[in-house]
């Protein structure tokens, strides 16, 4: 009698490889992250190279964004804090130093013209170089001591696509990323510290509707009072340094900021990444799209109250909180996704050690890759993937904490 031949394995769909993530190895995770990495250095150092002066091949100022913090520095250095506010001033202050049609509003509180008076009394792009250089050390330092034990830890931090965008349009999105990434592994041990990082932050406002819920959710007091000693000694000290009526400036330009940049779309739909975008993005008439931003608030907030009361998993709180703060805020933009590096590297560090869930893996994945495609998918569909992959990764980390898939 012949043998019997094995009964062929039948094949494993693509739903269910996505919803495993067997497909991303260790191996082919090291081999994208080269690919990213090589590009991003080749990218930057040919831009480089083929600029000249303050510009680049285009003509627009090397990094962009930071144009508007180096005009502020110089309105401060001559005198002038409060005109940092007033566009037509600082309008004016961004000619002088690159002439060029486009305008990049200053949008920051006044605590933030202390780092752009230092950083203007250099020439623009020595001062450039070193905004970059000194963030981008202290990201990658951060991240270092978050993912550093893990085997090119610190070349994928590096590789991720977010420090390429942020990268060139000379934006803050490394002090951010860490301040935030350090407050996180400080606030066990150190709370004070991890407080006084979190009151830092306030710099950039909007990143900031999260973290009482989260500190109030794990019952952290003494950084709370740290944080919000913080924030009222730093607006207290440049209230003292730049007048009180810099801080009059601030508050009347907020309307302005509001109606300008994110009700007419003027810095463009796309671009912008988050739930109001996406609905002013598909047409949806303004109450509404304030009413969907509403909502996502509500939901980030409530994820984010659970995993910080349910668990003291220091890997998912952090995860929960940075995938919830760019869904809680109206204004957040492409390059303020190198944030997701320190929710990302939590996620993918308890997955390591207590198993992934399902559709995990191939969620990291696409985050990972979400800066370098998130606008021109949204400018090529009108759908913003952002917000999609956002409540996802979450609605994961929710069911993690659930069926209490915590380390020990």
């Amino acid at each position: 009698m012949p043998n019997a031949q094995p009964a062929p394995t039948p094949p494993v769909s693509l739903l269910a490889r996505v919803r495993s993530g067997d497909w991303l190895t260790a191996e082919r995770v090291l081999v994208y992250g080269r690919i990213f990495l090589g590009a991003t250095v080749a990218i930057v150092i040919g831009w480089l190279a083929l600029s000249h002066g303050n510009v680049d091949m285009t003509g627009k100022p090397l990094g962009p964004d930071f144009l508007n913090v180096y005009a502020a520095g110089v309105l401060v250095q001559q005198g002038h804090p409060a005109d940092a506010y007033d566009w037509e001033k600082h309008r004016a202050a961004e000619q002088a130093v690159v002439p060029y049609d486009e305008y990049f509003g200053w949008h920051y509180p006044p605590m933030f013209l202390a780092l752009a008076a230092l950083l203007a009394s250099l020439p623009y792009l020595p001062a450039l170089g070193l905004y970059m250089a000194a963030t981008l050390a202290g990201y990658a330092a951060v991240l270092r001591a978050l993912v550093g034990r893990l085997r090119h830890g610190v070349l994928l931090a590096l590789a991720f696509p977010g420090v390429f965008a942020n990268l060139g349009h000379g934006q803050n999105g490394f002090l951010t990323t860490g301040l935030f990434g350090a407050a996180l592994m400080t606030l066990e041990r150190r709370p004070v510290v991890s407080g006084v990082l979190f009151g830092l932050m306030a710099y950039k406002p909007q990143f900031g509707l999260l973290i009482p819920v989260a500190l109030l959710a794990a019952r952290a007091w003494t950084a709370i009072a740290a944080a919000a000693v913080t924030v009222l000694l730093t607006a207290s000290a440049s209230a003292l340094a730049f007048g009180l009526d810099t801080w009059l400036a601030f508050r009347q330009s907020l309307s302005l900021t509001q109606s300008v940049v994110l009700e007419e779309g003027a810095t463009g739909w796309p671009k912008i990444v988050s739930l109001f975008s996406a609905a002013m993005g598909l047409g949806a008439p303004l109450p509404l799209a304030y009413a969907v931003q509403f909502a996502g608030l509500a939901l980030a907030a409530v994820v984010t109250a659970f995993v910080w009361w349910r668990t003291e998993d220091g890997y998912l709180r952090a995860a929960a909180l940075g995938f919830a703060i760019p869904l809680s805020t109206p204004y957040v933009l492409d390059y303020d996704l190198v944030l997701l590096a320190v929710p990302i590297a939590c996620l993918a560090l308890n997955g390591i050690e207590r198993g992934f869930a399902p559709w995990q893996k191939s969620l990291l994945a696409a985050l990972f890759v979400l800066p370098l495609i998130a606008r021109s998918i949204a400018m090529l569909t009108h759908v913003s993937l952002t917000p999609l992959l956002l409540a996802a990764v979450l609605a994961t980390l929710v069911g993690a904490v659930r069926r209490g898939d915590v380390r020990a």
